[in-house]
């Protein structure tokens, strides 16, 4: 019974998380950056980098999940703050999005930037 609870649990914050995902996108990326490494490394690097709690403290989570469209988005929880990466022709592009620019937003951006 717990883990039923959790799954729902999980299923229900990812469909919350979606949907903010969905609004940011309809706007500009507060940062738009470009790696020559290839999308899944620089997606995994991410997802580490934001999982260091010496950094961000006990909020310290980061999740993967594959876009309907292709690439990856790197999210934490309620998506403050996500990063689509993406496969293009010349590159890996990373689009950042967060919901408040302060000072943990400019950190997580930091940290992405460190898997270029």
């Amino acid at each position: 019974m717990r883990m039923l609870m959790v799954v729902l649990a999980a299923a229900l914050l990812a469909g919350c998380a979606g949907s903010v995902m969905n609004d940011a996108r309809s706007k500009s990326p507060d940062k738009v950056l470009t790696s020559d490494k290839p999308e899944k490394d620089v997606a995994r690097c991410v997802q580490f980098a934001w999982q260091d709690e010496a950094v961000f403290g006990v909020d310290a989570a980061a999740y993967l999940e594959p876009r309907e469209s292709g690439g990856t988005t790197v999210y934490t929880r309620s998506a403050e703050s996500f990063v689509d990466v993406i496969t293009e022709a010349s590159g890996t592009t990373l689009n950042y999005y967060a919901q408040k620019s302060d000072f943990v937003a400019m950190r997580r951006m930091a940290a992405m930037a460190t898997c270029l």
